[in-house]
C-alpha cells in the first residue's frame, strides 16, 4: 500500500511538471523556430490569459496560461518548477494526489480570475504557474506553520525561516505590489502579476479552511470561554473554605465524605481541595482498603 501511494504521488507531481515543461517547449518552438511570426502569435493568443481573448470566449485560458512562461526569463519557469516540486513533495503524502492537483488547478483558476478583475479595463496578458506555487505555499504554511525551512536567497545565501512568516511576508509583498505597482500601472522591471499571486494564495487558504480542516473535526472547534485563572482564584478566595470534622472511626461516614471529596475533584479539580480534605483523602486509603 505504501508503494502504491508513493507511485500515485510521484505521478501527480510529475504530471504537473511535465505539463508545464511541455507548454514551455511548445511556446519556445512557436516563437523562435518558425520564420512566420504569426504562428507564435496565434499560439500565444490561444493560450495566454487576457481580457480581450476572455471576452471572445476563450475560457480555457484561465487554466492554459499556467503552462506558459516568459522564454526570455529562464528563472521564471525555474523558480516555479522548484517551488512546485519541493512543496508538492512535502504535501502529497498528507493530502493525496487528487487534492494536490485540485489545489494547483484551483490556484491557477482563482489567480486568473483575480487578475482579470484587477486588469479588466487595462488589458495585458498573463502567463506563468506562480499562482499554483503560491497556493501550495499557503497550504504548506497552514499545515506546518512552525516547521523551519531553509531557502536559498538568490540561489546563493541560505536563509532559515518558519513557513508562517514566509507566507505572511509574501502576502504583504504582493499586496504592496498590487496597490502601488500593478493597479497604478507603474513601470517595474520585475513585471510581477501580484493579483494572480494573491488569488493563488487565497485558493490555498480556502482549501485548508474548508476542505483540509473538515477532515479533522477538532481543528475547527472553539474552546470553551472561561474566566482568567487569576480571577477564578480570587473568586474562590472571597469566601473561606469550609472546615469539616469527620468521624474517621465510622466507616460509613468516612466513605460518604470520601465520595463528596471525589465528586469535588471531578467537578473542580484536585487543586480545589483544602489541606484537610487532602489529608483525609490520604489517610482514608488505608482504612477503606481494610476488610
Amino acid at each position: 500500500m505504501r508503494d502504491d501511494q508513493g507511485r500515485q504521488s510521484t505521478s501527480a507531481l510529475t504530471w504537473i511538471i511535465c505539463a508545464i515543461l511541455a507548454g514551455f517547449i511548445l511556446e519556445s518552438i512557436s516563437l523562435r523556430w518558425f520564420s512566420n511570426p504569426s504562428v507564435g502569435n496565434s499560439f500565444l493568443q490561444a493560450l495566454v490569459l487576457s481580457p480581450d481573448t476572455f471576452r471572445q470566449g476563450f475560457a480555457w485560458t484561465l487554466l492554459s496560461y499556467g503552462l506558459l512562461h516568459d522564454p526570455d526569463r529562464f528563472f521564471h519557469i525555474l523558480g516555479n518548477l522548484l517551488a512546485i516540486y519541493f512543496l508538492g513533495r512535502e504535501l502529497l503524502p498528507s493530502i493525496g494526489s487528487r487534492r494536490f492537483l485540485g489545489i494547483c488547478f484551483g490556484a491557477v483558476i482563482l489567480g486568473g480570475l483575480v487578475w482579470l478583475g484587477c486588469n479588466w479595463g487595462q488589458g495585458g496578458q498573463l502567463i506563468g504557474a506562480s499562482a499554483a506555487a503560491c497556493g501550495l505555499l499557503v497550504v504548506f504554511a497552514c499545515i506546518n506553520p512552525d516547521r523551519p525551512i531553509t531557502l536559498l536567497f538568490s540561489f546563493v545565501l541560505p536563509v532559515t525561516i518558519k513557513p508562517k512568516y514566509l507566507a505572511f511576508g509574501l502576502l504583504a509583498f504582493e499586496f504592496f505590489g498590487l496597490l502601488f505597482l500593478e493597479i497604478p500601472r507603474t513601470t517595474s522591471s520585475l513585471n510581477i502579476a501580484h493579483s494572480a499571486h494573491i488569488g493563488g494564495m487565497l485558493a490555498g487558504w480556502i482549501y485548508f479552511r474548508y476542505i483540509h480542516s473538515r477532515d479533522r473535526p477538532n481543528a475547527g472547534e472553539l474552546t470553551g470561554i472561561e474566566l482568567p485563572r487569576w480571577f477564578r482564584k480570587a473568586q474562590k478566595n472571597l469566601a473561606p473554605a469550609p472546615v469539616y470534622q469527620v468521624n474517621a472511626g465510622n466507616r460509613a461516614t468516612l466513605r460518604a465524605e470520601i465520595d463528596r471529596i471525589l465528586d469535588k475533584i471531578n467537578s473542580e479539580g484536585f487543586a480545589s481541595l483544602t489541606h484537610e480534605e487532602k489529608r483525609l483523602l490520604d489517610n482514608a486509603k488505608d482504612q477503606l482498603s481494610r476488610r
